[in-house]
């Protein structure tokens, strides 16, 4: 029996959820804690801010296990039970961008959007990208780093699958080189500035985003900052409790799992089921 059985199955309600950078149709992609977080976790609001579904990898070549489709039929199920579902779209699924201000079913798409916390906090919800002079001013140099990156999800990969063999759970190779490595420090830091002072710009009490694969909840002059993280490397969200305080919840290590998804051959696909 693996760890997620051996959980509880009782679920938390909270005022609203914030995921990002999933990446559905990449190796990368930690499907499964995803949708065990889902099973135990309901709000009124669901964002999905960006980098749910890469777009860039799927065009290189079709990869879809069915713990991929399973997250999008969980969000969708979520959605049709009275949970608003509100998909802002990042770089990686940037073709849904020409859908702005457009209802799926019972997702709602934004290119933004505004979430008014219970304590009356106005936050600007982006994915972030635009903040990203690489993505911005040269997205050749963005999507050649996207392949190092991949490369480096691989290494992760391997690396967790012998830290389970040991007994231990799983734990980020990646985000604690990019804690450490000055370039990346210097990266995030510029990041988070510049995000914040265009919230605070536009009149707003804060700012939600993803992008950079890095969960934070902090005040930068003033003015809210939080990034949900990501589901390749941290497995991260950020939840809004009923009387509007803001919490990061680091799935994985919170629920000490271990269980990893054994590799999947490139034959081992699933198409999205109909709904």
């Amino acid at each position: 029996m693996n760890a997620m059985s051996q959980m509880s199955e009782s679920s938390t309600r909270y005022r609203a959820i914030f995921i990002s950078d999933v990446h559905l149709g990449t190796r990368g992609c930690k499907a499964e804690y995803l949708l065990d977080f889902l099973k135990h976790n309901e709000a009124d609001y669901v964002y999905l801010i960006g980098d749910i579904i890469d777009c860039w990898r799927l065009s290189k070549g079709w990869y879809w296990p069915q713990a991929h489709n399973d997250v999008v039929q969980k969000l969708l199920r979520k959605a049709r039970k009275g949970t608003h579902v509100i998909y802002v779209p990042g770089n990686h699924d940037e073709p849904l961008r020409d859908y702005d201000d457009h209802d799926f079913g019972d997702v709602k798409v934004m290119n933004e959007a505004e979430h008014v916390t219970a304590d009356g906090r106005r936050l600007l919800i982006i994915h972030g990208d635009a903040f990203d002079g690489i993505v911005r001013y040269a997205p050749w140099l963005a999507k050649l780093g996207d392949s190092a990156y991949t490369m480096a999800l691989a290494l992760n990969h391997w690396f967790n699958r012998a830290r389970v063999a040991f007994g231990y759970p799983y734990w980020s190779l990646s985000a604690w080189l990019k804690s450490r490595v000055k370039d990346a420090v210097k990266f995030i830091a510029d990041f988070e500035h510049t995000v914040t002072a265009e919230a605070q710009r536009r009149g707003y009490d804060g700012v939600v985003c993803g992008h950079i694969h890095q969960a934070a909840l902090k005040e930068i002059d003033g003015i809210l900052y939080a990034n949900d993280g990501d589901w390749v490397e941290s497995c991260t969200a950020l939840v809004e409790h009923r009387d509007g305080r803001l919490e990061i919840i680091a799935w994985a290590q919170d629920r000490q799992l271990s269980m990893l998804p054994r590799p999947v051959a490139v034959s081992e696909t699933a198409p999205i089921a109909a709904e």
